[in-house]
């Protein structure tokens, strides 16, 4: 009897656990079963397992053979037990040493010729098995980079079944042919998932080396510019309103261009997460530049908070994670795709249950809303000829509803640009990355208040802090406090004003919060002129 085991790793959600494959020979007739909860492309493996074998030059064993999957009470899917699966087997038949292979982590898919594909999830599965205390991990070539960004592992990366056996082997390995030039490689198919990354409005270049449009082009809308600047520095939440052509689109595409570079430990976040999604550009395996998703209105609730057959996969929110959600013409949204934002927006994640499990997915992400004041978009413009009834536009209104709009903190109304802004006679607005500067030194100022702190922007901070830890200058909150007196802003949104004035006075260079920084936050949340002038970089 022969006996082998190695390791690999089953995704759930964008979380890894280590799974123990078991590979056992037993005289009889020649059978093959694979037992532990797989799926119909982990059933799939057997007869991929003994091509690759067979192809690669080893003989495949005539006995009864059985591989188990360990703990089998964990769902396991995907092709990527395949190269473990081989490994087991070859361990069991006494091609390879057993003992090479035990403490070995092996990801990857087999082609009928021995060849080994990529599949998605490798960074995410790697950290699995690092936080496992697994330090040697077996993974397709082309995903070598990606394993590699996981701190304290050794990575192997292989591109045949021959070139792994050779190497527990100590034989000379072969030389695979590499793909012509000029010809695109069929084997990085299985790191995309088709159409996943049409329509999701994701940047096209994750690297951050495309500075992407400029926030000079945007003509007028000086108001709105600052809100932006006062967004992307404390990560609050916008909501943009305003007639049609008013630039709100403009204006949310250009918000991740002034937002500071991903840190270390966002990136490998964010790229977990495309990895999974199978959105992460091959040759490309760091994300490290805020992603910004844009879904379409016709967006279900599955597509937008995560979703699918079997286990859920990472919607919308999760994509934009530690990025930008943009949703253009927002009532057009359904209610029920709306509301289930309410989750993600307070927790920075969301949790997903299904018959298969329940998944957490992370979504910590800033939301801009665009907005028509009414169907037609001309409600708010003096004679343009709204014929919008009354009862009308409040419906259209309230398709956002109060509870989500209550979590954004700032409301700014876009207004309609005029000739002379559009003609240039007023000046170029500042361009990004003028404004990104004093956003990074923004956010420099919130660290080091927030350094023994486990927040790391002003909108983390919770409400019991800034009420108790984090005060205003004395008599600053005298207007919020008459606010909420007359019913204009609720508990949280008190809150959610003094995070935007803390953000605002680190853009102005002021230590505390005074009372015109009040004065700007409560416009910005409530809508209401404070007669608080505002101007590029601070008050003028």
């Amino acid at each position: 009897m022969g006996f082998a085991r190695t390791c690999s790793v089953a995704l759930v959600g964008v979380e890894g656990v280590v799974v123990e494959v078991q590979a056992d020979l037993e005289p009889g007739v020649a059978a093959f079963t694979l037992v532990g909860l797989p799926d119909k492309s982990l059933t799939e493996s057997r007869d991929r397992v003994r091509a690759a074998v067979v192809n690669s030059g080893a003989e495949w064993p005539q006995k009864k053979l059985t591989v188990g999957l360990s703990p089998a009470s964990v769902p396991k899917s995907g092709s990527g037990f395949d190269l473990a699966v081989a490994a087991a087997v070859l361990g069991a038949a006494e091609r390879i040493d057993p003992r090479a292979i035990a403490d070995l982590v092996l990801i990857g898919e087999l082609g009928l010729d021995g060849r080994v594909r990529p599949v998605r999830g490798i960074l995410p599965a790697v950290l699995a098995a690092a936080d496992a205390g697994y330090r040697q991990v077996v993974v397709p070539e082309q995903t070598a980079g990606e394993a590699a960004l996981v701190p304290g592992v050794s990575v192997l990366g292989v591109r045949s079944l021959r070139q792994l056996i050779a190497v527990l082997t100590d034989e000379p390995v072969p030389e695979e042919e590499p793909t012509e030039a000029g010809r695109p490689d069929a084997i990085l198919a299985g790191l995309l998932v088709p159409g996943a990354g049409l329509g999701t409005g994701l940047t096209p270049d994750p690297t951050g080396t495309d500075e992407g449009p400029d926030l000079a082009d945007v003509a007028g809308q000086h108001r709105a510019r600052r809100a932006l600047e006062v967004a992307a520095a404390g990560s609050h939440h916008i909501l943009l309103s305003g007639p049609p052509g008013a630039g709100k689109t403009m204006l949310a595409e250009r918000l991740p261009g002034i937002l500071p570079p991903l840190t270390r430990q966002e990136s490998l976040e964010v790229t977990a997460v495309h990895s999974v999604a199978g959105i992460l550009p091959p040759g490309e395996p760091l994300v490290r530049r805020a992603p910004y998703c844009a879904p379409h209105h016709s967006a279900t609730m599955q597509s937008l908070v995560g979703g699918g057959n079997g286990l859920p996969r990472p919607g919308a929110v999760s994509l934009a994670h530690r990025g930008i959600l943009f949703l253009d013409e927002a009532p057009e949204f359904s209610g029920k795709a709306l509301d289930a934002l309410r989750q993600p927006l307070e927790s920075g994640h969301v949790v997903i249950a299904r018959a298969a499990g329940v998944v957490r997915l992370p979504a910590r992400f800033l939301l801009a809303l665009a907005a028509n004041p009414c169907p037609c978009g001309r409600h708010t413009l003096h004679g343009a000829g709204c014929e919008c009834p009354a009862a009308l536009v409040r419906r259209y209104q309230a398709r956002l509803s109060g509870p989500l709009l209550d979590r954004v903190d700032l409301r700014v109304e876009a207004e309609p640009v005029t000739r002379a802004d559009l003609l240039g006679q007023g000046g170029r607005g500042e361009t990004t990355a003028a404004v990104a500067e004093r956003v990074r030194e923004a956010r420099a100022r919130a660290a080091v208040r927030l350094a023994d702190t486990p927040w790391n922007v002003n909108s983390d901070i919770p409400g019991h802090e800034l009420r108790t830890r984090y005060l205003a200058v004395p008599g600053a909150l005298a207007a919020a406090e008459r606010d909420i007196e007359r019913g204009h802003l609720t508990a949280r949104g008190l809150d959610r004003v003094l995070r935007v004035a803390w953000t605002v006075a680190d853009l102005a260079g002021h230590d505390r919060p005074d009372s015109e920084d009040i004065a700007l936050a409560l416009e910005l949340r409530t809508g209401i002129a404070r007669g608080v002038p505002v101007g590029a970089g601070g008050r003028t």
